[in-house]
């Protein structure tokens, strides 16, 4: 795994023990390297590879990791590296899809700190934080909250409230976001763009940690959120001036059981007009949890089809954890 140590931010970029106000060793020892092996034949394998590679936060002195679950989902294998050189096996024991927290258990000890998990709701936009990846200083970024706002993923992913930072990194999956006292605030999950001071940028989004402690409990017992699944669709879609247009179907999925077709554009649900991806995603969770049927006004070259989906729980594609 030494590939992951021939890059480094810019010295200046980096934190500084005698800028912050923790134990800046220890909360950067306390974030482990995730490498992860998917089975070829799994569902999410064409879309998010067999082979991933992100980062994790050890929460818990047993050495509980959470990171961002699509790393996990569907892992065969799951190796976490420490800073100091140990490299253990990990059982990936809960994803929830609703957040997009993933956690993972370690099989043997890692011997690192833990994080204590703080708020997100405390920080406020222009915030001075600290991203933290695997790997020390040199893979750890000074960064600043340009935004604190909803986020809507085309994957049928939809927070009320995430945290967008910047300077902005591609390999930010599942790294630490820390506030200035050094507690976690959040989980990086992608790269995005947006609109800061009239200028698009890239920024970092992250996941808010405050949404894990309602579900925390009942992760670590079932692996599950204790709310019932959201009816999913097996559609990507995507809103490009403000039009939601179907850019992709998952083979075998309601969707394209149903008859949507790649290219059409989603204009209501039943009666209710959608003009965005948050607007779509709020009149179809409304319907009721998975397995409820949802009725999708689209529109055809030229026509408008109304067709009937039957929504199915999201889990039931995907090849399940085994403990080895």
């Amino acid at each position: 795994m030494s590939e992951t140590q021939r890059w480094a931010f810019p010295e200046a970029l980096q934190p500084k023990a005698d800028e912050t106000q923790f134990d800046l060793a220890r909360a950067l020892d306390a974030v482990v390297l995730v490498r992860v092996e998917v089975p070829e034949d799994a569902y999410t394998a064409a879309t998010l590879g067999t082979e991933r590679l992100g980062n994790g936060a050890v929460i818990r002195e047993d050495g509980l990791v959470l990171t961002i679950g699509y790393l996990i989902s569907e892992a065969s294998r799951i190796w976490l590296a420490t800073n100091r050189g140990a490299v253990v096996a990990g059982h990936p024991l809960a994803y929830d899809r609703a957040t997009g927290f993933g956690l993972v258990q370690p099989l043997g000890r890692l011997d690192v700190p833990c994080l204590q998990r703080g708020l997100a709701a405390d920080v406020k936009v222009g915030d001075s934080v600290f991203v933290v990846g695997h790997g020390g200083r040199a893979h750890s970024l000074k960064s600043r909250i340009v935004g604190k706002r909803e986020f809507a993923g085309y994957w049928e992913y939809l927070l009320d409230e995430a945290i967008f930072t910047a300077p902005a990194h591609p390999q930010w999956g599942g790294a630490a976001l820390l506030d200035a006292q050094g507690d976690l605030i959040g989980v990086g999950s992608l790269l995005v763009q947006q609109e800061v001071g009239g200028e698009t940028v890239h920024v970092n989004m992250f996941v808010p940690v405050d949404l894990l402690e309602p579900i925390f409990d009942a992760l670590l017992s079932t692996g599950r959120s204790p709310h019932p699944p959201h009816p999913w669709l097996g559609m990507s879609t995507q809103d490009p001036d403000g039009k939601l247009v179907v850019a992709r179907l998952s083979p075998g999925g309601p969707a394209e059981r149903a008859g949507i077709r790649q290219g059409d554009m989603v204009l209501g649900v039943g009666p209710t007009r959608v003009n965005g991806l948050s607007e779509f995603f709020r009149a179809v969770w409304r319907l009721g949890a998975a397995g409820v049927e949802v009725p999708l006004v689209v529109a055809r070259a030229g026509d408008v089809l109304k067709i009937t989906v039957k929504s199915a729980d999201r889990d039931d594609f995907l090849k399940k954890p085994q403990l080895h």
